[in-house]
C-alpha cells in the first residue's frame, strides 16, 4: 500500500533527526577516544612499570566487555549509588571507553614502530621529550595509525546503533518508531541502512584524504 506524500516527509523528518544524533554522538565519542588512547598509549610505553601495569588492564578489561552491557552498568546500575549520567553522556562514555582500549593499541604499536635509532638520535640533539615527540615521532607515526583509526571511526558509527537501547533517539531508534508508527518495515529498515552508508562515506574519504596528505612527503621522495 502506497504512503502519502505527508507521512514520506514525517518519516524524513524522523529519521534526519536520528541521524544527526547519531553524528553528534559518534564525534563527540571520537574525541573521547582519541584523547584516552594517546593517553593510554603513551602509559603503556612509559619507563615505569607500574604505569604500564595499569595501562594494560585497562586495555585487557574493557577489551573484554561487552560495549552494550557497559552501556546497561552505566545507564540503569549507577543510578543505584547515588550516580546518575544523562543519556548521552553515558553514550559518550560508554563507547568512548570501549573504543579507547582498542585504539589505545594501535597508537602504542604505531609508536613502537618508529625506529629505536630515532630516539637515540634525538637525545643526542638534546631533545626535549615533549619536543620530540610533538616534532619528529608522531608526524612518523601518525600515517601508521591513521587507516586503522580510520576503520574503527567508522566502526564507531555503526556501533552507535546500540545507545538506542538507553532510549537515545538515534537513526536505529528513530526507525523502530517509524516501524511502530507506520509500519513498512522493508521500507524503513532499507533507509536507515542508506543513511548509515551517506553517514559512513564521507568519514571514509575524510580519512583517505588526510592519510593521502600525511604522507605526501614520502610519495615525493619515492
Amino acid at each position: 500500500m502506497p504512503l502519502d506524500p505527508p507521512v514520506y516527509l514525517f518519516i524524513a523528518r524522523e529519521l534526519l533527526q536520528g541521524a544527526w544524533m547519531t553524528l553528534q554522538i559518534t564525534l563527540l565519542t571520537e574525541l573521547l577516544v582519541l584523547v584516552l588512547s594517546f593517553a593510554v598509549a603513551l602509559l603503556r610505553l612509559s619507563p615505569y612499570r607500574l604505569l604500564r601495569g595499569l595501562a594494560r588492564v585497562y586495555v585487557e578489561v574493557l577489551r573484554g566487555i561487552s560495549a552494550m552491557v557497559l552501556l546497561f552498568y552505566l545507564f540503569f546500575v549507577l543510578p543505584l549509588f547515588g550516580i546518575t549520567l544523562p543519556p548521552l553522556g553515558t553514550a559518550v562514555l560508554g563507547l568512548g571507553l570501549t573504543f579507547s582500549a582498542y585504539g589505545a593499541e594501535i597508537v602504542r604499536a604505531a609508536l613502537a614502530n618508529v625506529g629505536r635509532d630515532q630516539h637515540d638520535a634525538l637525545r643526542a640533539l638534546d631533545f626535549g621529550p615533549v619536543s620530540a615527540f610533538r616534532r619528529i615521532i608522531l608526524p612518523q607515526a601518525l600515517p601508521m595509525m591513521l587507516p586503522p583509526l580510520g576503520n574503527q571511526l567508522v566502526e564507531l558509527l555503526k556501533t552507535t546503533s546500540l545507545v538506542s537501547l538507553i532510549t537515545l533517539t538515534d537513526l536505529t531508534f528513530s526507525g523502530s518508531q517509524l516501524i511502530t508508527s507506520v509500519g513498512h518495515q522493508p521500507l524503513i529498515w532499507g533507509l536507515v541502512l542508506i543513511c548509515y552508508f551517506i553517514l559512513a562515506w564521507p568519514l571514509t574519504l575524510l580519512v583517505r584524504r588526510y592519510e593521502r596528505r600525511l604522507t605526501r612527503w614520502r610519495r615525493s621522495r619515492a
